[in-house]
């Protein structure tokens, strides 16, 4: 009974981690990136990089709100929405923005957006067209070319299956923790099962706590009906009551003169003494159905929507405040959705998420590899691989060394597309999937270690590119941001260094298997066709 449960997990793991393990890698490669979306976007806008963080942050927030309210009004007065984004911790750019009207056909109003320095309220040039870091965010969850609904329940049913493969991967592994401090160089697929299992459990609070919470920020869309049935119409309902300041009232023509914004901040800061402010919208601006919503960022609590406030705009009326009477059960959706989003992370916590996303897609290739080297190894010496092993080598190579070799090409066609190129942005996104195409072409030509080891070394070219091309066109370099202290910058340029760096040793390391594997090959063949000294004396 026993065995045949163990057995039982065993399958089970097996074949629910196989058939995701190449969706589960993207949305785990992808995710991991995206931790640093903020940090990417910056490195993806060099026009930026002449602003600095500016001293006192908080101190200039009432300044800022007011001198971009004035912009506005001199510049869009009768614009259907404002928007003003404040420098962050993470983001130096102070920004303010205006909806044109919407054109015939158009789903949402086109903004224009206006970029100045926070430390001398000097209009700077807008930065090149990008998606920067957010591609890769929204990659994890969207798949990009797929339809939203159809991509986010494949994301919510790889999510399931991690679940269940991590906690099956518990129970069949006995000695789990023991079997984390041996690995077996040199030893097949039993040197892949230990890489499997080292970085599985290095991370393994981290693998279910991540896979969880990404179960919970999708749970709606698989199952909606408590909602449903509380609520009379359903979700919308929900969450408008969650977060009662996105409630949209009808516009009205009527004209009334906008208040003054040191009316609502003295509110903001009366509630919230120390109030970070994050985004600050205007919509109906001049109108009697004026509403401003203040968002106040997160800091280091776990959650994932902050404290925020919506006034009326022609009184300066305190109307609905987010985040005081939550239930239980909002605040806990709240706190999961932070938790997966790492919202709450100060930069060595970030750099913890990032490195344990990291072992993450380790455990992922291992396991991908492991069962395709198992069956290889199960194969008789005459014996031809079956259509089944075939593809799946082919699509380990394809996703494994495919995402790094496209995330690389992407950084470089962020620096070399020209900057007056129309919807610039998504074809940056285009040179991505093309090179993650190139190399799944590779794959399918073959899949040998000589096709590994040549992707290997077009993996480290293109991860060198990336600091050289940026040095080429820009006026930084990874040694001058070290030097001025530009950290953001140098660990991006640095990052692709050491990426450069393994991809090197990964592919000498192939060089000598292969080397090894043909000269065993080679005394095989010899032995084959060699007679027997016995018969050679009776023949003589």
């Amino acid at each position: 009974m026993k065995e045949n449960f163990f057995r039982s997990m065993t399958w089970l793991h097996t074949w629910v981690g196989l058939l995701v393990c190449w969706l589960l890698f993207l949305i785990f490669f992808a995710g991991t990136i995206s931790f640093f979306k903020d940090e990417i976007t910056y490195w993806f806008e060099p026009e930026t990089h002449t602003v600095t963080h500016q001293d006192n942050r908080l101190a200039k927030q009432r300044q800022q709100i007011n001198y971009a309210v004035e912009q506005l009004q001199n510049k869009a007065a009768d614009s259907s929405s404002w928007r003003i984004y404040l420098p962050e911790p993470r983001n130096p750019l102070y920004t303010y923005s205006y909806a044109e009207p919407k054109q015939p056909g158009q789903r949402r109003a086109k903004f224009t957006e206006t970029y100045l320095d926070p430390t001398t309220n000097e209009q700077i040039a807008p930065p090149r067209e990008t998606k920067g870091g957010y591609f890769f965010y929204r990659l994890h969850f969207d798949l990009h070319y797929i339809d939203v609904r159809t991509a986010r329940w494949l994301v919510c049913l790889a999510s399931l299956f991690m679940l269940i493969a991590l906690i099956t991967g518990v129970v069949i592994h006995k000695r789990i923790f023991k079997d984390m401090f041996s690995f077996r160089k040199n030893k097949g697929s039993r040197s892949w099962l230990d890489a499997h299992n080292v970085s599985s459990v290095l991370a393994l609070p981290f693998h279910i706590m991540i896979t969880y919470t990404g179960l919970i920020t999708l749970i709606f869309m698989v199952f909606p009906y408590p909602a449903q049935t509380v609520y009379e119409k359903g979700l919308q309902q929900m969450f408008n009551e969650a977060s009662p300041i996105r409630a949209r009232v009808e516009s009205s023509d009527v004209p009334a003169p906008l208040v003054s914004m040191n009316t609502i901040l003295d509110q903001v800061y009366t509630k919230s003494p120390d109030a970070d402010i994050g985004f600050f919208f205007i919509r109906d601006a001049n109108k009697e159905s004026s509403r401003v919503s203040v968002y106040l960022n997160t800091g280091k609590e776990v959650v994932d929507n902050g404290a925020a406030f919506l006034f009326s705009g022609s009184t300066g009326e305190l109307l609905a405040e987010q985040g005081k009477d939550w239930s239980a059960s909002a605040r806990f959706y709240d706190s999961m959705t932070a938790l997966h989003a790492g919202r709450l992370a100060s930069p060595l916590l970030r750099w913890l998420y990032f490195l344990c996303g990291i072992a993450g897609c380790a455990m992922i290739a291992t396991g991908c590899i492991m069962w395709a080297k198992r069956l290889r190894e199960r194969l008789k010496p005459q014996q031809q691989a079956g259509v089944g092993l075939k593809l799946v080598e082919t699509l380990n190579l394809a996703t494994l060394m495919g995402l790094p070799f496209a995330t690389a090409s992407f950084f470089i066609a962020n620096r070399l597309l020209p900057l007056e190129m129309v919807a610039r942005a998504d074809k940056e996104i285009l040179v991505f999937f093309l090179a993650w195409l190139a190399m799944t072409v590779l794959a399918i030509i073959s899949s040998s270690k000589r096709q590994w080891q040549l992707a290997a070394w077009l993996n480290a070219l293109v991860c060198f590119a990336v600091p050289l091309v940026n040095a080429m066109t820009t006026e930084g370099n990874w040694i001058s941001y070290l030097l001025t202290q530009k950290w953001t910058l140098f660990c991006v340029d640095f990052g692709f260094i050491i990426a450069g760096s393994l991809f090197i040793l990964q592919g000498k390391k192939l060089r000598t298997a292969s080397k090894k594997l043909r000269t065993a090959s080679k005394k095989v063949s010899t032995r084959r066709f060699q007679k027997p000294k016995d018969l050679k004396e009776q023949q003589g």
